[in-house]
C-alpha cells in the first residue's frame, strides 16, 4: 500500500515538474525528442505496410489499422518498461525519468514561442516572413494568405493545440504517468502525419484519425471549458466564449478541433476557421465565431495570455482532482 501511494505521488509530482519546466524553459531542443522518433517510426511502418497490404481501399484501411495498433503499443511497452526499471532502481530515479518525459510531452512555451515569431514579423510589416513563420506551425498552405488570415491561423493553432499539446497530454500523464502521455503523443503524431482526408491517406489514415478523435474527445472539452474560465479571469469576453462554444463547438468535421477554437473566437470576438488550402487542395471549412471586428496582430498576444492562464488553471484543477481520487482510494 505504501509503495503504491509513493508511486502515485511521484506520478502527480512528475506531471507538475514537467509542466513547470515547460512553462519556464520550453522543449529541450538539444535532447532527442520522442515525437521525432515516433515520426521516423511512422514513416518506416507506413512504407512497409503499404507494400505488404493490397493497394485497395480495404487493404489500405487494414494497413492503417495495423499502424494505429502497433505504434501506441510499442510506445507503451518501451516507456512502461523504462519507468518500471527506473522504479526498481529508486523512486527518485523514476521521478526524474517521468518528469523529463512529461516535460517533453507538453508544449505551452513552444506554442507561444512559435506563434510570437509570426507576431514579431507582423509588427515589422514583414508579411512574407510571417507566412514563413506560420508555415512551421500549421498544416495549411500559407503562401497566399493576407495579413488577417495569417493572424487568424496563428490564433487558431494556439487555441487548437492547447488541447493537443497541453491539456490532453497532461490529462493522460495524470491517469497513467509519462508512458500513457507518450502513448497519447504517438496517437496524435500518427494523426498529424497520416490522418488526412486526401487521396493518399483517405483509407490508410482512417484508423489513426478515429483513434485520435477518441483520445481527444474528453480533453478537448476540458480544454474549451478552461479557455472559457480563463477568458472570464483574464478580462476577455468569457460570456461570448461560452456562447460561441455552445453554438460552434461542433462545426468541424472532427468532433474535437472546433472545441477550443470556438471558445477562443468568442473570447476574442473575432472569426476563425473558414475555407483553406492544404497541399494545394481547397477545403470549404465553416467559419467559427462572429466577425465582430477584424483580427489584429495583438490577438496573437491575447491568445497566448489565455494559453498560459488556462494551462495553469488546467494543471491545478487536474492535479487537485487526482489528489481527491487518491484520497478516496487510499
Amino acid at each position: 500500500m505504501y509503495s503504491a501511494l509513493i508511486l502515485q505521488f511521484n506520478i502527480s509530482l512528475g506531471a507538475l515538474i514537467g509542466l513547470v519546466l515547460d512553462f519556464l524553459m520550453g522543449d529541450p531542443v538539444r535532447i532527442p525528442h520522442p515525437v521525432v522518433l515516433m515520426g521516423k517510426g511512422i514513416s518506416r511502418l507506413e512504407g512497409v505496410l503499404r507494400r505488404r497490404f493490397p493497394e485497395t481501399p480495404e487493404g489500405q484501411r487494414r494497413a492503417g489499422l495495423v499502424l494505429a495498433a502497433v505504434l501506441p503499443l510499442v510506445t507503451l511497452v518501451i516507456s512502461g518498461a523504462a519507468c518500471f526499471l527506473a522504479w526498481q532502481i529508486h523512486p527518485l530515479f523514476f521521478l526524474a525519468l517521468d518528469s523529463f518525459w512529461c516535460w517533453q510531452c507538453l508544449a505551452v512555451r513552444g506554442l507561444r514561442t512559435e506563434s510570437m515569431k509570426v507576431y514579431a514579423c507582423l509588427r515589422r510589416k514583414d508579411l512574407p516572413g510571417a507566412r514563413s513563420a506560420l508555415s512551421r506551425i500549421v498544416g495549411r498552405d500559407t503562401a497566399s494568405l493576407d495579413e488577417e488570415h495569417v493572424i487568424r491561423a496563428a490564433v487558431e493553432t494556439v487555441a487548437e493545440n492547447f488541447s493537443d499539446g497541453v491539456i490532453a497530454p497532461l490529462f493522460y500523464m495524470l491517469l497513467g504517468g509519462a508512458p500513457l502521455a507518450l502513448v497519447y503523443k504517438a496517437v496524435n503524431t500518427m494523426d498529424s502525419m497520416v490522418g488526412y482526408r486526401n487521396d493518399k491517406y483517405l483509407h490508410f489514415g482512417r484508423g489513426a484519425a478515429k483513434l485520435d478523435d477518441g483520445a481527444n474527445y474528453i480533453p478537448s472539452r476540458i480544454s474549451a471549458l478552461l479557455w472559457i474560465l480563463g477568458a472570464f479571469l483574464n478580462g476577455n469576453d468569457g460570456r461570448n466564449a461560452w456562447k460561441i462554444w455552445r453554438r460552434d463547438g461542433r462545426k468541424h468535421a472532427s468532433p474535437n478541433s472546433a472545441q477550443t477554437e470556438s471558445a477562443c473566437a468568442g473570447a476574442l470576438n473575432i472569426q476563425l476557421a473558414g475555407p483553406a488550402y492544404y497541399f494545394g487542395e481547397y477545403y470549404d471549412k465553416p467559419t467559427i465565431g462572429d466577425p465582430v471586428r477584424p483580427a489584429h496582430p495583438a490577438d496573437i498576444v491575447r491568445a497566448n495570455r489565455l494559453l498560459y492562464l488556462s494551462a495553469a488553471l488546467g494543471g491545478l484543477l487536474l492535479l487537485e482532482l487526482r489528489g481527491l481520487v487518491l484520497l478516496l482510494v487510499f
